[in-house]
């Protein structure tokens, strides 16, 4: 559900007609994830048969995924072979493709333990750190809006993941930080970047008041809301839910705009200060505290409909409880939210979904907690927020769990029929696109030729090493965006595949450059030290696409080899850039 801004009086706001035409993107149907990945996969994964084989339950994933499907008869792919496995085990916990060398040892490897090994291995990796760094800053909007204290987030957030903090300790450093935020405060400036700005000249002595404190508030709860609690409160922002949002949110028809308002009410004393310095804003820092007078449900707006006041005492929306006699507000919230059932919940949802193609519910931030219906496996996804919690809520935990479990490892490939009501069961590993950033770091892990980016004082050559992608020179910023890279000012998205995307696969610098073996990398190094045509051809197959070519692809290759060998293995490779084995995770 999109935020709406409002730009009619709200008398005529208040005639259902006039809402409902504001409602009408949002009731509009949603796409189908489960059976957008399943087409995606029956178009892309490679069609070489496999046969059906029983598969081994290794943890309590697989007595619900498998045991769901048994009692429904449900046909499922076998596992994975070692080599599908590996491919994917690597971009999903580092985003980037393996190292030839690591892939050989891993498939030569006799233990039969080997893909627990590799899981512990890859999420014990700097390069896991990067690419789930980079997956929270999309998430948390990390951008330019926190200004001077964004690679203070950026390391922050590194130190959470390498120490592997509980994420109930993360959520309440979000939730509660106060200070300077640029310069001590890290985790404060998730709050500071939802300001709205009030006014662009302060009239205030202390100029206190170009913020305007209540949207504020307003905008962050609904932030917080969506990625902690997989809830949109949107629109009970603005009005009541009873009578607009039957067709949308059956939960959220049974809220009212003063139960937004009490959940808004626990930074209702939170001020948010946007420093002014010599007769200038420093709007890229602020301070954070909680001198502030308690939240105003009849203070004027100027991004949502006029506040008409009601109960504006802060109560977290799913239960109503309420602050202890002296406890301050933020500290209540993280104290009450962390704790909650739902919390759990959405966060095993939304990292689900993020390695096994969709989540259990979807959207995974519009959680509608009357309908039975909504999980496909209610009984899994509680377990597995359930077991999230008795492991001290680590994220590493998290992540080894679902990978090392059967349902992660199927195949993608599917023996017999595919049919579309078999998605939502996870019968089959589904394919999806590489994001962003991982297509643009595997590229130039493929090519051998990284970039040189900054972070901080250091220069990177990845691109999930960097605190800010806009920081990337403007041929690589456009070639992320046109794949779906956030601008880290709206939640993050997945795009699908389009034609652009596939001319600038074929067309730009960022892979046109990469595979000119006159400016070095890998072709130029191949042509250097392998003399011999076939062993060139199997080794750009190895480092672009993870596997040796077939006999008839070795034929191909030795033939765009024949007329010019140079030229011959930069087609080879740019070839395989723009193949959906290189393009998809599978």
């Amino acid at each position: 559900m999109n935020r709406i801004l409002f730009f009619v009086p709200f008398v005529a706001l208040a005639q259902t007609p006039e809402l409902e035409r504001a409602h009408a993107p949002i009731i509009e149907p949603q796409p189908d994830k489960a059976k957008a990945a399943s087409a995606i996969t029956a178009r892309y994964s490679p069609g070489r048969a496999v046969a059906s084989a029983p598969v081994p339950r290794r943890n309590f994933i697989d007595d619900h995924v498998f045991g769901r499907m048994k009692k429904d008869g449900i046909p499922h792919a076998p596992l994975a072979s070692d080599e599908e496995f590996a491919r994917r085990a690597w971009l999903d916990s580092t985003g980037r493709i393996p190292p030839p060398a690591e892939l050989a040892a891993f498939l030569q490897s006799k233990d039969p333990a080997k893909r627990q090994r590799l899981i512990e291995k890859l999420t014990d990796s700097d390069a896991f750190i990067d690419r789930w760094t980079y997956y929270f800053e999309d998430l948390f909007r990390a951008g330019g809006r926190m200004g001077s204290g964004l690679n203070l987030f950026h390391f922050w957030l590194r130190e959470w993941l390498k120490l592997d903090r509980p994420y109930t300790d993360v959520v309440t450093d979000l939730l509660t930080g106060a200070g300077k935020t640029s310069f001590s405060v890290p985790a404060g400036m998730y709050y500071a970047r939802d300001f709205v700005k009030a006014k662009d000249d302060p009239e205030a002595p202390d100029a206190h008041d170009l913020v305007n404190q209540p949207d504020t508030v307003d905008e962050f709860t609904v932030t917080y809301s969506k990625v902690f609690l997989g809830l949109n409160l949107a629109c009970i922002s603005c009005h009541d839910g009873a009578h607009h949002l039957e067709k949308v949110n059956q939960f959220l028809t049974t809220k009212k705009r003063d139960e937004f308002f009490g959940q808004a009410a626990f930074f209702g004393r939170t001020r948010q200060i946007m420093n002014w310095e010599n007769g200038y804003q420093a709007n890229t820092e602020y301070t954070v505290d909680d001198t502030g007078a308690d939240y105003d449900a009849k203070a004027e707006s100027i991004v949502r409909v006029p506040r008409r006041g009601g109960d504006a005492s802060p109560r977290f929306i799913l239960s109503g409880e309420r602050p202890k006699p002296g406890e301050n507000h933020r500290d209540a919230l993280a104290r009450i939210m962390t704790s909650h059932p739902q919390f759990r919940r959405a966060f095993a949802n939304r990292i689900w979904g993020e390695l096994m193609g969709f989540g259990i519910v979807e959207p995974v931030d519009d959680f509608d907690l009357l309908r039975t219906d909504q999980a496909t496996n209610p009984k899994l996804l509680d377990a597995l927020a359930d077991d999230f919690a008795q492991h001290n809520h680590s994220f590493k935990h998290y992540v080894r769990t679902v990978m090392n479990s059967s349902a992660y490892q199927l195949s993608s490939r599917f023996p017999g029929e595919w049919q579309d009501r078999y998605a939502s069961y996870y019968a089959r590993k589904y394919v999806r696109m590489l994001s962003a950033a991982e297509l643009h770091d595997s590229i130039a892990l493929a090519t051998g030729r990284p970039g040189k980016f900054s972070s901080g004082t250091e220069k990177v050559g990845m691109v999930m090493q960097m605190p800010e992608p806009k920081k990337a020179d403007a041929e690589v910023q456009g070639f992320m965006k046109t794949f779906g890279q956030s601008n880290r000012d709206d939640m993050p998205k997945k795009v699908p595949p389009s034609s652009l995307q596939a001319m600038l696969m074929m067309q730009s610098k960022v892979v046109t450059d990469r595979i000119d073996s006159s400016k070095g990398g890998l072709v130029k190094m191949l042509l250097d030290s392998e003399k011999d045509d076939k062993r060139l051809v199997e080794q750009i197959f190895l480092h672009t696409i993870s596997r040796k070519p077939t006999t008839a692809e070795a034929t191909v290759g030795l033939k765009t080899l024949a007329p010019d060998r140079r030229r011959g293995a930069e087609n080879l490779q740019w070839a395989l850039l723009n193949s959906p084995e290189f393009l998809f995770n599978y």
